[in-house]
């Protein structure tokens, strides 16, 4: 009997919570990720699915479709949206973001959403402004700022480089605290679900600053084959571009590093998280594991 009633009870609340959660899902605000194939926005679709939250990936691809240069579609896109992950392709320095960015979140405040966390760069007067703009649309916002990423080496640009053991960039010996992407979208999901972010901004980076070669040599150990590094001038790099069909806006970003400007180290992601960033060394050697650098 006593076992019967104590299998019954746990049935019971088994089944009591069972159906919260359920509820609780149901319940839960849904967020559109735009972007939400690229190296953040895939990441914190993941994330937000995990912990049992709907989500919405505005994209080209998407249902509803997003795309930036087609505002009819935002409204669709937005629909039943309560927050946005906002990141912007290519870049928020280029021309025309901000006023982009800006038009979009007065789009998604009339719509509904009430919540915005924009993915900005560090030290991008271009980016500021469509910070400036975004905050101007009554949202609760929430900025996070970060430089350059270590997946744009196993998942963007410099992919190709890496398997050819060669990167060639107009970056000389500068220095850069290069972000993971994981834990930017840590942060990110963070600001999306805790009130205790709404009206911050939170400068992201790596736990140590690294040049070019230092990660050729990151990369070198990780691989074990040689990668190297090799400095070119601005206007080489500009021909490549112009080579592979790719905008030489690109080539602007480069003066992020060159100039100093993001030359030290930052603390957002242990203030948000309560832990230190993944350093470099470990993407490398997790990366390799993968297999996508075996030339």
């Amino acid at each position: 009997m006593t076992t019967t009633r104590n299998t019954q009870n746990t049935q019971n609340t088994q089944n009591t919570q069972n159906t919260q959660n359920t509820q609780n899902t149901q319940d839960a605000p849904l967020t559109l990720v735009i972007g939400g194939h690229g190296k953040t926005g895939r990441r914190v679709a993941e994330k937000l699915r995990a912990q049992g939250r709907p989500v919405r990936v505005g994209s080209r691809t998407g249902e509803p479709a997003f795309d930036w240069h087609e505002p009819a579609g935002w409204g669709a896109a937005l629909e039943g949206v309560d927050r946005v992950y906002v990141t912007y392709y290519p870049d928020l320095a280029f021309p025309g973001a901000a006023e982009q960015v800006g038009a979009f979140a007065e789009a998604a405040v009339a719509a509904g959403a009430r919540r915005l966390v924009l993915l900005s760069g560090r030290g991008e007067e271009g980016a500021e402004r469509s910070e400036d703009n975004l905050k101007a649309s009554g949202a609760d916002w929430t900025v996070v700022r970060a430089g350059w990423f270590n997946q744009n080496f196993d998942e963007g640009f410099f992919l190709e480089p890496v398997l050819a053991g060669e990167i060639a960039l107009p970056t000389a010996d500068a220095v850069e605290p290069f972000v993971d992407a994981d834990d930017i979208a840590d942060v990110v999901v963070a600001a999306l679900t805790d009130d205790r972010h709404v009206g911050k901004t939170y400068e992201l980076s790596g736990p140590r600053l690294l040049s070019f070669s230092d990660v050729a040599a990151e990369l070198s150990k990780a691989t074990g084959r040689e990668i190297s590094y090799v400095p070119v001038s601005d206007a080489d790099y500009r021909a490549v571009l112009r080579t592979n069909d790719l905008p030489e806006d690109f080539a602007e970003l480069f003066t992020l590093i060159l100039d100093g400007r993001n030359a030290h180290v930052v603390h957002g992601v242990r203030e948000v998280l309560g832990r230190e960033p993944r350093d470099f060394a470990d993407f490398a050697r997790e990366a390799a594991a993968t297999g996508v650098w075996d030339a």
